[in-house]
């Protein structure tokens, strides 16, 4: 994350977000595929890092391979060609002020009930409780029923989870390096991949 002034002054939070370039890799149609999209394929890497189906998947597009392929359902016949390659500025345009980002959050292992769902905990230390203070407390019922509810709260993995982030705002783009500046937080860590919904 990064940070920018605004026009009346203010610091605005913000992320910048490398939006290409996306190379065209295929075209869905309804007639072939029985429904309309577009895949794009971001991240170039050297073709002995992609399997012999990749390969030919990419060399069939006129395209070296790369490491993400995303789909987006529309409609884009005529206007989107096999090994087109779309840049921020063909996607983002003066029109667009806001985004939705999706992205897998940040992984945290396994974690109490304290930090997951926020207990508070058993409570005071005294009456012989010396190791309970994070401990999720009572959770059972009596003989009837005889067991704990799923979907209970309780203690587990945390994290690591798809995440959207809905109406971020456009702050800047720069075209000439492919960036993308959105007011706010984007899931996941530095470095790692989002898909982005004008």
């Amino acid at each position: 994350m990064t940070s920018v002034f605004g026009a009346d002054g203010k610091n605005i939070p913000c992320t910048v977000i490398e939006a290409g370039p996306c190379v065209v890799t295929q075209i869905r149609t309804v007639e072939k595929d029985g429904y309309a999209a577009v895949q794009l394929a971001y991240d170039e890497i050297s073709e002995k890092h992609a399997s012999k189906a990749l390969q030919g998947h990419f060399k069939k597009a006129g395209t070296t391979p790369h490491r993400k392929l995303v789909e987006f359902k529309a409609d884009f016949e005529g206007e989107i060609n096999l090994g087109d390659v779309l840049t921020v500025a063909d996607v983002i345009g003066e029109s667009v002020k806001f985004v939705d980002v999706v992205g897998t959050s940040k992984g945290k292992g396994f974690q109490g009930v304290v930090k997951r769902h926020g207990f508070a905990g058993v409570g005071g230390k005294t009456h012989g409780q010396h190791n309970r203070l994070r401990h999720p407390g009572s959770m059972g019922a009596s003989s009837w029923p005889s067991r704990v509810f799923p979907g209970l709260r309780m203690a587990g993995h945390m994290g690591n989870e798809r995440v959207k982030v809905f109406n971020l705002q456009v702050v800047k783009v720069i075209p000439e390096n492919n960036l993308l500046v959105v007011k706010g937080s984007v899931p996941g860590a530095k470095g790692s991949y989002v898909i982005m919904e004008a």
